[in-house]
């Protein structure tokens, strides 16, 4: 760092210099800046794969055994207290929400045993509407600091562990406002769950614990997505108890990459989370003793048998699954019809809610809550029946009197409606699936009804909402209402109600989310029931196959929404009849191992790509080549390649041309103005900076740009033999240190970077706008060679897309260079181009000029 320093000057003007405004204006700091910047992608994918530039293997040459085995040791350390952090942020919020809950409950009951006698029961809806606007409003205010606080974050979480770079998504900040949001959205009796938020803040803590050590132990960003897949996991694991369930969905739902290091210390970190949550005393339970270990997790679903002294009675037979089979059905076209309402609102509220102010989406916050505290009292108040406390044990620490609620009736009798709708939803869930003759049959179709439309209509607000025990709950309904219709018909007797309601739940979550192997285990070790492992799994099948003939997934849905480039598992049907040649990028920017500053500025501010390919000129003409090539079908192809490729190239150099003009225009008026004023010194055309600039300009570009003097267009645009890239952060982090070296000394003066140095800024790197190009001299030269990465993962132009889609995504790549046997690069192909909007339409083009 200290060579850099030293050097640092002589990379800029003398601090007593003043910078004239010509040579300000060719950097790109003039008055017309704005006018440079071009519109950016939205989204970015993130650097996986290793960067094996001269500093890094520098670093690694520095590292003996010992030093890598510490490392590997430290890694295994933070992944265990990813998980007790995540554990202990689930255990908050639980705490924290049943203690709201158990307040509101608490007033709202009193309130309606001393009005009602008084016939003044509007007062008390008062209360409860007091209660519950209060929080949401509160929760609402936090989702306006962090807009990426609502929703699930599911989505989110899978895009960034599938490779796309979401701003914002594992910061700290929106850690806090996710995990206080939730704790009023849940309490303020919105139809949203905690569970989901619990992902995405165990996301968050994987990928912020190890932030501290980062540059110390030499970790990439793949480290970062490593540790984020492992907090992901931790939050199901912490949420559900279910610490396999929890691997199985980083593995399913998210990380493109995967290894079998990475499962074991995944695994780790969700069974870590899982029993910290029981290890510790949980004030809101009747777990106040620590050390218990006994059905760790927030949402346990109990023991399932059958009643005592029933005969006859088995919890499920071989002729069940014919009818489980069926509720998969129904639960996959409910799932789809839910995904369809959603995706209508979602659209609405982004045309009309989301790009408007803040203040707009939480006054939609307020009417929602109002909407469903109104449904929800006056369903109970009016729909509810009510029957006898029957003395039937749900677990062994949770009897029935202290989960019923006894709005508006009789004593030793309580209300079925408000038994569903004013307890917690893990509570409700419990209920229907071991009570028996609890609930009417009026009840649970009322309910599941009006469940449904405001579950469907909550989802997407702007507060943080889980999904899981919303849809959990809503199916638990719907299958104990089958469950409860078959026991009146002959031969059904003996049912037991609670596997109907807990195979109802499965169906319809599996129709909204669409999720099969990672849902079967988290339900099974939910249940703690393996024999209910095969209706489970048909279930969720069946219940996918169907939802998918109409629609997608919800969080996919979401995804799709949203623009994000997200990449499936498989590329589209029909993708073996394109190549690389046809998918990929020839627009290109590019530069030279040793290139200007001036022209490194110019082509950071007039771009927006994130790596550029380190290339060099093939000075043989075309008419050579052609005449090597005559006998050789293989470079022939390649001569193809490049033609096509020459017109976008022209099309780049004229860009590069007509900007350097406007801003030699823009210097000549200037000039004139001030000699016309007077102002302008008399200087020597050596030591006129602006007059060097201008006349190296046809130097700079000599070869690039056609002019009317060429002989052949081929001649002119020479092949371009490919070295390697570097990324935009790395051109920007060396700008801003001043490596370079002045035209007139070897490139060896040039003051080399650390790795640490060249990482320094991670994960905020500076933009190019925010670099103080006073500092920098436009003659001076860069050689980007040490910092470049020489060996990237490379693909013929002929390789077939699948090929390329399995190597990309496998590997997590960001740029995947196309380059033909003699070395020369055609195109480039990212994540955008293999996305299956744009494959599908590349094949429908392909198809049409066929």
């Amino acid at each position: 760092m200290a060579a850099a320093r030293l050097c640092f000057g002589c990379c800029g003007p003398r601090p007593e210099e003043p910078r004239p405004p010509e040579e300000m204006t060719l950097l790109g700091e003039g008055s017309h800046e704005e006018e440079e910047h071009l519109p950016r992608k939205d989204y970015e994918s993130l650097d996986y794969d290793c960067c094996f530039n001269e500093p890094y293997i520098h670093m690694l040459e520095k590292q003996d055994s010992r030093t890598s085995s510490r490392n590997e040791a430290v890694r295994w350390v933070v992944t265990l207290f990813v998980g007790i952090f995540t554990g202990l942020v689930a255990l908050f919020i639980d705490v924290v929400i049943k203690e709201l809950m158990g307040l509101k409950v608490g007033i709202v009951k009193n309130c309606i045993e001393l009005l009602s006698v008084k016939g003044y029961l509007v007062l008390s809806l008062l209360v409860l509407l007091a209660f519950n606007l209060s929080f949401t409003f509160i929760s609402g205010l936090f989702t306006a600091a962090e807009p990426l606080a609502a929703g699930s974050g599911i989505p989110e979480v899978k895009c960034y562990l599938n490779g796309v770079k979401v701003p914002r998504v594992v910061r700290l900040f929106t850690l806090v406002c996710k995990a206080v949001g939730v704790l009023f959205s849940v309490a303020g009796g919105l139809l949203v769950g905690k569970e989901g938020p619990m992902i995405h803040s165990g996301a968050v803590i994987g990928a912020g614990v190890p932030q501290r050590i980062w540059r110390k132990l030499g970790l990439q960003q793949r480290d970062k997505r490593d540790f984020a897949s492992s907090g992901a996991a931790a939050g199901v694991a912490a949420a559900f108890g279910a610490p396999i369930g929890g691997v199985l969905f980083s593995l399913e739902e998210g990380s493109s990459f995967w290894n079998q290091m990475l499962t074991w210390r995944t695994f780790l970190c969700s069974m870590t989370a899982a029993f910290t949550l029981n290890f510790l005393p949980n004030p809101s339970s009747d777990n106040t003793a620590w050390g218990s270990f006994y059905q760790p997790g927030l949402l346990t679903f109990g023991q399932f048998k059958c009643p005592e002294g029933e005969r006859g009675c088995q919890l499920w037979t071989v002729l069940d699954l014919f009818v489980f089979i069926v509720m998969g059905v129904v639960g996959g076209l409910l799932g789809a019809l839910f995904n369809a309402i959603n995706t209508r609102l979602t659209k609405h509220r982004m045309k009309h809610v989301h790009n408007r102010h803040p203040a707009i989406r939480v006054l939609e916050v307020l009417l929602v809550t109002m909407v469903t505290t109104i449904v929800a009292f006056t369903a109970a108040m009016t729909l509810g029946e009510c029957k006898e406390v029957a003395p039937i044990v749900i677990n062994v620490t949770s009897p029935v009197e202290q989960t019923v609620q006894y709005f508006f009736c009789p004593n030793g009798t309580y209300n079925d409606m408000a038994t569903l709708f004013f307890n917690t939803q893990e509570t409700s869930i419990r209920q229907l699936f071991h009570q028996e003759a609890t609930f009417s049959l009026q009840s649970l179709g009322i309910f599941f009804l009006l469940f449904f439309c405001l579950s469907c209509w909550t989802y997407g607000t702007s507060v943080p909402s889980g999904l899981f025990v919303p849809s959990l709950l809503c199916g638990a309904a719907y299958g104990r209402f089958v469950g409860n219709l078959l026991k009146m018909l002959p031969g059904f007797e003996h049912i037991y109600s609670g596997t109907f309601s807990l195979i109802g739940a499965a169906a319809f979550l599996g129709g909204v989310v669409r999720m099969t192997i990672s849902l079967t285990v988290i339900l099974i070790e939910s249940t703690n029931e393996i024999s209910y492992g095969l209706p489970i799994m048909i279930v969720l099948m069946v219940a996918k196959f169907t939802g998918d003939l109409f629609n997608h997934g919800l969080y996919d849905i979401h995804i799709e929404l949203k623009g994000v480039p997200l990449l499936e598992w498989h590329p589209p049907h029909g993708m073996d009849r394109l190549c690389a040649s046809d998918i990929m990028e020839t627009s290109l920017s590019y530069i030279y191992p040793h290139t200007r500053i001036q022209s490194i500025v110019s082509i950071l501010r007039t771009t927006r790509h994130h790596a550029y390919p380190v290339v060099t000129e093939n000075h043989d003409s075309m008419v050579e080549r052609r005449a090597r090539a005559k006998a050789n079908t293989m470079v022939s192809n390649n001569i193809k390649f490049r033609n096509e490729n020459s017109l976008t190239r022209a099309n780049e150099q004229m860009r590069r041309i007509m900007s350097r003009r406007s801003a030699e225009i823009k210097i000549l008026e200037d000039q004139e103005q001030r000699s016309r004023s007077g102002s302008m010194d008399s200087r020597n055309a050596e030591e006129d900076i602006n007059f060097t600039l201008m006349t190296s300009s046809v130097e700079l570009y000599r070869g690039l740009s056609p002019t009317a003097e060429d002989h052949g267009f081929g001649d002119k645009f020479k092949p371009l033999t490919f070295h390697g890239l570097i990324l935009r952060h790395q051109l920007i982090t060396l700008l801003s240190r001043g490596v370079c070296y002045a035209e007139n000394t070897p490139s060896s003066c040039q003051p080399t970077l650390t790795y640490e140095e060249l990482t320094e800024d991670y994960p905020r790197w500076l933009d190019i706008h925010d670099v103080d190009l006073t500092q920098l001299h436009p003659r001076m030269i860069m050689d980007v060679t040490p910092y470049m990465n020489p060996c990237p993962y490379t693909v013929s132009p002929n390789t077939p897309v699948p090929q390329v889609f399995k190597l990309f995504r496998t590997m997590g790549l960001r740029h995947l260079p196309v380059t033909n046997d003699m070395g020369e690069i055609v195109g480039i192909v990212t994540r955008h181009n293999l996305t299956t909007e744009n494959l599908k339409q590349k094949l429908k083009d392909s198809q049409h000029n066929a």
